[in-house]
């Protein structure tokens, strides 16, 4: 009777423990798959990033683990699985399957300790950030130590050291970083405005087999911002400069061509009821910023150390995302006629609110939004023969990319919603891409979407887009309908068709037709189509994708 009285106690008492252990814990999961098809009009499947053309079917499996205990303590572990093989368009580094980040954390009001992987970010970026975006492919964790101490509120300081995650090794290259945090307005006795202060440190290291190097092994960045605000005002400026480093061209360090690096950053804007306005201006100058030399400017994004995201308007159309900007931030003396040290450039932002019962804003009030984006190379003296150049601080050199587009929401009664939006833009392909003997293209995108509320959580969504442009290569158009039966279930369709003679696109349908439902913290994505080859963005960071064409499927749930 005893025994059994034990082992009763001690089955609740498990019961009781594990209770609580799985009280503190979160799971998240997220499966994306593919079946690869052979195409009659795109070619056979070939996967040419592993040089692999007999895995048509492939996983990448993320298994996220969250655990809180004692009370200031978590635990994170993520595993991942790329099995046979990564999808198609991601660094062949992520192979097979292991442990990808992990990392033990302890904060309290005060100190803030990880370590093992973490993300983290300086500023803007400029100067340094770490983050996944498992659509694009990227994870530069960083491996090592962080700490965050705030002696006071308005005060808080930042130290590590890591190696930056690749696949499922780290780089070569060391990071070091500082960052400090000053509330200035809590010293001002500012009550109706905040004034923030930020410096930061981040240093690279990496040996080099190179005999008398003209660069050290330490590459320095320093960067000091500032950020203000009063009611509806908004302001900011930050500096960055980067030692001197050598330029990196195809993968090869040049010893005789060593510069220094910066980036300047300044946005303003006002904001109120119905009314937005917002600016902003950078000049990168030789930002490229790599934990391993020689991986500057690969098409995986992989060991970046700062984040330089093309600062123009991320459109959701499928006609208006053919020509995007990349930030330019390499330096490229790849021929006399085409030199790039950076970009300058800004954007501007503009809404305004029509207001309700008015002749132009009707009974429900229409919106109008605004953007205009303007980006070219740096101006200067540039010496290709002797691997050399003097830029002008605030000159203005080739044309890159302009955008300028115009957003018109409208309701005109309790079922149907519309948007006009159109998009000018100018594409110089050449400078952009580095393709000896490209044109500029100039488009004009049209695009008209309809929401039509059937009733019981039932909607319909049209979409009809047209590109028009300077070039007989490019005369693109496209369309979507959207069923969604609830709140959970949507199915659709769309198709974009090029009339125009590029030799890549030209008279093919780039379909896609699938759905998805979602319950919960459950999503399940089921899609078939064609993928066109390009440039895929999200936050302003691209990477090139291949065509391909397959049945795609996703699963991300979270307990």
């Amino acid at each position: 009777m005893k025994k059994l009285m034990l082992i009763l106690v001690f089955c609740l008492s498990g019961q009781y423990i594990f209770a609580q252990l799985l009280d503190g814990l979160v799971i998240g999961l997220e499966s994306n798959g593919a079946w690869y098809n052979d195409d009659k009009k795109t070619g056979p499947f070939f996967d040419a990033d592993n040089q692999d053309g007999d895995e048509h079917i492939r996983f990448n499996n993320y298994l996220r683990l969250n655990y809180n205990f004692l009370k200031n303590f978590s635990a994170t572990v993520q595993l991942e699985s790329y099995e046979p093989l990564a999808l198609v368009n991601y660094s062949p580094n992520y192979k097979g399957t292991d442990l990808g980040t992990y990392s033990l954390n302890y904060k309290d009001s005060k100190l803030d300790v990880t370590a093992g992987h973490y993300y983290t970010q300086f500023g803007s970026g400029l100067i340094l950030r770490n983050w996944e975006d498992r659509q694009l492919g990227i994870n530069n964790a960083l491996l090592g130590g962080k700490i965050e101490y705030k002696p006071i509120d308005a005060i808080r300081l930042t130290a590590l050291y890591g190696k930056q995650r690749v696949g499922f090794e780290t780089s070569d290259g060391e990071v070091y970083g500082f960052d400090s945090d000053i509330d200035l307005s809590s010293f001002l006795k500012l009550e109706s405005s905040s004034l923030d202060l930020g410096l930061s440190y981040v240093g690279r290291k990496e040996q080099t087999d190179i005999e008398d190097p003209n660069f050290d092994e330490l590459t320095n960045s320093f960067s000091g911002r500032l950020n203000y605000s009063q009611g509806s005002f908004y302001a900011g400026a930050e500096y960055v400069h980067k030692s001197e480093d050598a330029i990196v061209q195809i993968n090869q360090i040049l010893n005789g061509f060593v510069k220094p690096g910066s980036a300047i950053l300044l946005d303003a804007g006002y904001s109120q009821k119905g009314f937005g306005i917002g600016g902003t201006f950078r000049r990168l100058e030789n930002m490229a910023f790599f934990s391993d030399r020689e991986t500057a400017g690969n098409i995986y994004l992989e060991n970046m150390v700062n984040f330089t995201p093309a600062l123009t308007k991320q459109h959701d159309y499928l006609l208006t995302n053919i020509f995007v900007y990349q930030a330019q931030a390499l330096v490229s003396f790849a021929d006399p006629q085409l030199l790039k040290v950076g970009e300058i450039g800004g954007q501007l932002d503009l809404f305004y609110n029509l207001k309700k019962d008015t002749p132009l804003g009707g009974k429900y009030g229409t919106k109008i939004a605004f953007n205009a984006s303007y980006w070219a190379g740096l101006s200067g003296d540039f010496d290709y023969a002797n691997q050399d150049y003097e830029t002008d601080l605030l000159g203005f050199g080739n044309k890159y990319f302009s955008d300028i587009s115009l957003e018109v929401r409208k309701k005109w009664n309790s079922k149907w919603n519309t948007i006009f939006y159109y998009v000018n833009q100018y594409y110089n392909k050449r400078d952009v891409e580095g393709q000896f003997g490209a044109e500029p293209i100039k488009t004009n995108i049209i695009v008209a979407e309809a929401i039509h509320k059937l009733g019981k959580g039932k909607s319909l969504r049209f979409e009809a887009q047209k590109l028009f442009s300077d070039s007989k290569d490019h005369d693109w158009t496209g369309g979507t309908i959207e069923y969604n039966l609830n709140r959970n279930l949507s199915f659709y369709v769309n198709d974009i068709y090029n009339n125009g003679s590029d030799s890549d696109t030209e008279k093919t349908h780039y379909y896609n037709f699938g759905g998805s439902y979602t319950k919960g913290g459950t999503r399940v994505a089921l899609n078939y189509g064609r993928q066109r080859a390009g440039l895929v963005c999200i936050g302003g960071v691209c990477r090139f994708v291949a065509e391909a064409t397959g049945l795609t499927m996703s699963l991300t749930t979270s307990f």
